[in-house]
């Protein structure tokens, strides 16, 4: 009888070992699952993160380009007025000094004929 209660104490026993490893199995295969989803949404969060960084590098890029170019441009206009005002006082000081000299001219003709009389 003895033999009998041992044996049915040892096939509970196992049986109940082998229910706690199946138990402990499909909790671990659960967790690795679960692990792995994390994994991958993580992979996704980090690609939509690198997305998004890139498309602020291209939008930074285009600010810079179009402040550049807007820039260029400015400089461009300002030497174009700056040789437009040259030029004018360029003229200016040609008629300024065509008419001095031509008043020059006249007072020494002046002077000339003063002294001649």
């Amino acid at each position: 009888m003895k033999k009998v209660i041992l044996g049915t104490l040892v096939i509970v026993a196992l049986s109940i070992s082998f229910v706690s490893c199946r138990d402990t199995a499909d909790k671990a295969k659960d967790a690795a699952e679960q692990a792995g989803e994390a994994v991958e949404a993580t992979g996704e969060d980090l690609k939509e993160v690198g997305e998004d960084a890139m498309d602020a590098a291209g939008e930074v890029i285009d600010t810079a380009t179009e402040a550049t170019s807007d820039a260029v441009d400015s400089v461009k206009e300002t030497g174009e007025e700056v040789m437009d005002d040259a030029k004018e006082v360029g003229k200016d000081v040609k008629d300024a000094t065509d008419d001095a000299a031509k008043k020059v001219s006249e007072k020494s003709k002046e002077v000339e004929d003063a002294v001649k009389n």
